[in-house]
């Protein structure tokens, strides 16, 4: 089972990646009326972080990337288990919550430059944040963890 996890948590890495950067690409072209489209777009990137996130949490707990690595004594002095112990989850934490943000603020601004502008600035933020947050397999430490 967790190795069913791990693979559809890594599989799902892509498809929420690609959305936000759809996303925030459609953001900053937007131009004019804020189209049905762009509303959907802000939706289906949170859905999908939303679900990477149950997934993700599910691997925290089950896994022996998260809680259980707090049971190593030198878990906060090696780079790569503090990685999975902490860093990652907090920062996907907060990179989740900054699109659940730009998506809530978006649907809620009054016009449409202001949403626009709303997902420019919150979907950007998770965007930037994922991406230092994933154990990508250039990173020092990091070579056996592979793109998929």
């Amino acid at each position: 089972m967790i190795i069913g996890l791990t693979h559809l948590h890594s599989a799902l890495r892509w498809v929420a990646l690609i959305l936000l950067v759809i996303t925030v690409i459609g953001a900053f072209t937007g131009s004019g009326s804020f189209t049905e489209g762009a509303r959907k777009r802000g939706l289906f990137t949170m859905i999908a972080l939303h679900v990477q996130l149950v997934v993700g949490l599910a691997l925290y707990f089950l896994g022996q990337n998260g809680v259980a690595l707090f049971k190593q004594p030198d878990v906060m002095s090696n780079g790569v288990l503090r990685f999975f112990a902490v860093e990652h989850l907090t920062g996907m934490l907060v990179a989740i919550v900054f699109a659940t943000l730009g998506h809530s603020l978006a649907k809620r601004a009054t016009t449409d430059q202001s949403k626009y502008r709303k997902q420019q600035i919150w979907f950007t933020f998770a965007l930037i944040l994922i991406v230092a947050s994933i154990p990508w397999p250039f990173r020092p430490g990091f070579e056996a963890y592979g793109w998929f």
